[in-house]
């Protein structure tokens, strides 16, 4: 029996300088990598994100591929890409899915798990 399997891991970065505290603008970026720990190749097709800030706004984010991209992954083969997002509040949360569809035809969803965004600055205002 085949295995479908991709395993997500995300670093976050607090970008300062393209970020205003007195608008309420916070801007982070992210970089993900995907790789296939299955053992049959499969394709991303698809992202569901959902992000939230320190007041509770929710924002969903649906979309084909990430970043123009639909990756092919062999076993053990990875891909990584770069994203951002902006709150109004100076932490937040993001997680999602992504779809994918094995070769043999197979659809699974990917988890990604909740990770944190902080704004790791001194002027940011850390809302309770």
């Amino acid at each position: 029996m085949n295995e479908y399997k991709f395993d997500v891991s995300v670093v976050t970065q607090y970008i300062a300088e393209q970020s205003d505290s007195m608008s309420d603008s916070y801007v982070f970026s992210y970089t993900i990598t995907i790789k296939n720990v299955g053992d049959i190749p499969a394709q991303l097709i698809s992202r569901h994100w959902v992000i939230v800030d320190a007041n509770g706004h929710t924002e969903e984010v649906k979309g084909l591929g990430v970043v123009g991209h639909q990756p092919l992954l062999k076993p053990g083969e990875a891909f990584e890409y770069s994203s951002g997002t902006r709150l109004r509040t100076p932490t937040g949360t993001m997680h999602g899915s992504y779809f994918c569809v094995a070769e043999d035809g197979a659809r699974f969803e990917a988890p990604i798990d909740e990770f944190i965004l902080i704004a790791d600055t001194p002027n940011a205002r850390v809302l309770h």
